[in-house]
């Protein structure tokens, strides 16, 4: 049962889908206070666990630290980071009692969750202008499919999006991307996406492209097309102030830019240098902003990636100007010495909370301060496009994924977990923020294989490989600067090609349970404890998750580890896709097991009773043949394979499947 309670006068953030009457009087749960701010207050049992957030840090139990709903560009995903790019406020609390709570609040909001005090939950923001939502069930995936019902079903990207991608920040010309393609076909790793970073477009300026480079892009587009690769080029937020770009004239001409309380359009710097902010809270500036995607759709792309929409900031004048006063009154006119406030000054230039609150959004004829509704900003960027590709092209699929976002935005977009580092415990943060993700309806999700920042290694990469493998997102993706980590770029390339090639020998199988889940307003990902709730080792199991019905996952995340430790909770039989081609098949008894698992090894647990279907390898989606599908797992299971075009529109119900 869903309760909803309004305090105050809430932002309609359209997170919620379903109309749902408001209730009188106070939750049955915990202490609200509503002086000046809002304070939800819930005393913990011992043994409560806090489930949900989203894209957060730490683990999938929440309990124990302080997470911030504050879109940040953070590319250091620290373990005492408080924010990250995603602002997604619903949690679940399991134990003496159990409900969920969604806190509909699109400014910053604080979740204490036992940090303060270990007993303690409380969650607080600013304003007391929210919708809050109780969702009293039997269980917390009960409680989640109830939320998932209400905000509305998942984004379906189109089959092709379920390959493998590769992505570097440094690709410039068409000779970088043919050559890219080129290793990958010869040495017959599959693929079917290859991504074009910043560098492709004209000086970083939105739905151009470098005509330098690509003379004739349709052609180039067609030419990739030809050898089964789709083009997934990046888009930016900020649009260039710049004198004869049509984007620019256009948008400042009809007012679609963010303002300064003077009513002049609000300035950033981000790549493009000096840019202006599209009014994505203002319906008409959407719309406006999501007609330019055509652009690119007509030159034959059917893929983007949404970026930089936090919204992120380099730099404004106004701080510049502060910045070259300190300057002036500290290094040339003084002989003091600045210690550390030179530096301050100068990294505070990005991302200033000043700078947030100093522009506004025009909604409905008044304007409202970003900073009240920043962590909209993202999702409504990818509802631009979303909602643009409904009447650009009908009936059709695009690939669309963000970085920022906030519950709803799910129903435009996936979002993929941002800018990573190439280190070990980024494989395992990336595996718990899965179900996190899941319950707030993110389902088409990924990160950064092999890590965005950083030198990677052959071995980090081929075991954040073997992760890839069943994430909806399969992207390698790395900085400029960096080490060079496409695959085939290390030793023993096989090892590459067979990792990459079971991905698509279960690509049946992972897109038939992505279907399933979207359709059902399900989880694709899943802890342990959501199907096994009585047994005290599978709540406390973070590194291993339930994927669809059928299947479990426990990937090694660790440097120079031979294998793993693994949990059943009940018997489920060990399945090992070996470098040969063949698969090794081992039925195992419930409780603790060492599992050897070599490097060029991928491992999954089929459940008791249970089997999945399996195909021949393919290098690209539209190669795998349904007709090589071959059933593997238990004799007496049985198994509903959904399958579809991959291109059309989904309507159908989930029943149905």
């Amino acid at each position: 049962m869903i309760r909803k309670y309004v305090f105050g006068h809430p932002f309609e953030t359209e997170a919620v889908v379903e109309k749902i009457a408001p209730s009188e009087g106070v939750p049955a749960y915990g202490e609200i206070k509503t002086d000046g701010e809002f304070v939800f207050s819930y005393k913990m049992d011992a043994d409560d666990i806090v489930y949900g957030l989203g894209e957060s840090n730490r683990g999938i139990n929440k309990r124990g630290y302080r997470y911030v709903s504050n879109c940040t560009d953070e590319p250091n995903h620290t373990e005492s980071k408080y924010s990250l790019y995603g602002a997604h406020n619903f949690i679940i609390i399991f134990g003496k009692e159990t409900f969920g709570l969604f806190l509909d609040y699109p400014g910053t909001m604080e979740f204490d969750i036992g940090y303060t005090r270990q007993d303690e939950l409380k969650v607080r923001c600013g304003d007391a202008d929210l919708y809050l939502y109780v969702i009293d069930g039997e269980s917390p995936y009960d409680i989640v499919k109830q939320f998932r019902k209400i905000i509305g079903v998942s984004y379906i990207p189109p089959k092709f999006a379920f390959g493998f991608g590769q992505s570097r920040w440094g690709y410039k010309t068409a000779d970088d991307f043919r050559n890219v393609v080129k290793e990958y076909r010869d040495n017959h790793i599959p693929m079917d996406m290859l991504y074009m970073d910043i560098d492709y477009m004209d000086h970083y300026k939105d739905f151009t492209v470098n005509e330098e480079e690509f003379p004739d892009f349709k052609a180039f587009v067609d030419e990739m097309k030809a050898q089964k690769i789709h083009l997934v080029p990046i888009i930016d937020a900020g649009v260039k102030v710049e004198d004869g770009y049509d984007v620019y004239e256009e948008g400042k001409e009809k007012g679609y830019f963010c303002k300064r309380e003077d009513g002049s359009d609000f300035v950033a710097e981000v790549w493009p240098g000096w840019t202006h902010f599209p009014d994505m809270l203002n319906p008409d500036a959407r719309e406006w902003f999501g007609e330019k995607y055509k652009r690119l759709t007509d030159q034959g792309i059917d893929g983007f990636w949404n970026d930089m929409n936090e919204p992120a900031i380099f730099s404004t004048p106004e701080g510049v100007a502060r910045l070259k006063e300190y300057l002036k009154e500290f290094m040339e006119e003084t002989e003091e010495a600045p210690g550390f406030r030179l530096g301050d000054m100068v990294r505070s230039l990005a991302n200033s909370p000043k700078d947030y609150r100093n522009f506004y959004h025009n909604v409905g004829g008044r304007p409202v301060r970003h900073d009240k509704v920043h962590n909209l900003y993202g999702f409504n960027m990818t509802r631009a496009a979303g909602e643009a590709f409904q009447k650009i092209a009908p009936g059709k699929r695009i690939l669309m994924f963000s970085r920022s976002s906030y519950i709803g935005m799910h129903r435009y977009g996936g979002i993929w977990m941002g800018d990573n580092h190439s280190w070990w415990s980024h494989i395992l943060l990336n595996l718990k923020m899965l179900p996190s993700l899941n319950m707030c309806g993110f389902l088409y999700t990924g990160a950064d294989l092999g890590g965005f920042n950083g030198d990677t290694t052959r071995e980090l990469l081929l075991r954040w490989l073997a992760l890839g493998v069943f994430t909806p997102l399969m992207r390698n993706h790395a900085a400029l600067g960096t080490r060079e980590q496409e695959c085939f770029r290390f030793e023993h390339v096989e090892d590459f090609r067979h990792v990459i090639g079971v991905r698509y020998r279960l690509l049946p199988y992972l897109y038939s349970e992505y279907m399933k889940a979207a359709l059902g307003n399900d989880m694709l990902f899943k802890p342990l404890a959501f199907e096994f709730p009585e047994d005290k080792m599978a709540l406390q199991v973070e590194d291993q998750l339930l994927l669809g019905n059928e299947i479990m996952i426990a990937p090694v995340y660790t440097q120079n580890a031979k294998g793993r430790y693994v949990y059943l909770p009940e018997e489920m039989k060990l399945i090992k896709f070996l470098p040969d081609g063949s698969i090794y098949e081992e039925i195992l008894e419930k409780g603790h097991h060492y599992v050897e698992i070599a490097l060029n090894e991928v491992v999954l647990f089929i459940r008791r009773g249970k089997k999945i279907p399996v195909a021949e390898p393919a290098e690209c989606v539209e190669d795998i043949r349904t007709d090589t599908i071959e059933m593997l797992g238990y004799p007496e299971g049985e198994y509903k394979l959904y399958d579809d075009d991959g291109v059309s529109t989904v309507t159908e119900p989930a029943e149905k499947f």
